[in-house]
């Protein structure tokens, strides 16, 4: 395992991640520290429990909400492959008027 160090409002923290993963784990630990900072500067120093708690609530209604978006455009595309399913079965049942009413004339 490979041990990362990383700081959180002015605290350093060390941590361990698999090998290779030293660089992901300090960019989430950056994010963590923005939203604390910034929710540091908004309501003041409340405690570190507390401001860590409420960083974690932002982060987690933003994921909540990136999630809630990523599904409604997975409907989205569902609903456009089915409406796409649809119009080439009319698309097909046209070209078979079309074929019928060709024949009628070449016969007649």
């Amino acid at each position: 395992m490979a041990q990362v160090d990383v700081t959180v409002n002015d605290r350093s923290y060390r941590l361990t991640c698999d090998p290779g993963q030293e660089d992901h784990l300090r960019e989430l630990a950056a994010h963590v520290d923005d939203k604390v900072s910034a929710l540091a500067e908004s309501v003041g120093q409340v405690g570190e429990a507390r401001l860590l708690l409420m960083a974690a609530l932002l982060i987690t209604e933003d994921y909540k909400g990136t999630v809630q978006r990523l599904e409604a455009q997975a409907q989205a595309v569902i609903d456009l492959a089915k409406a796409e399913e649809s119009a080439a079965g009319a698309l097909n049942a046209a070209a078979k008027r079309v074929e019928d009413i060709a024949g009628k004339l070449a016969a007649a």
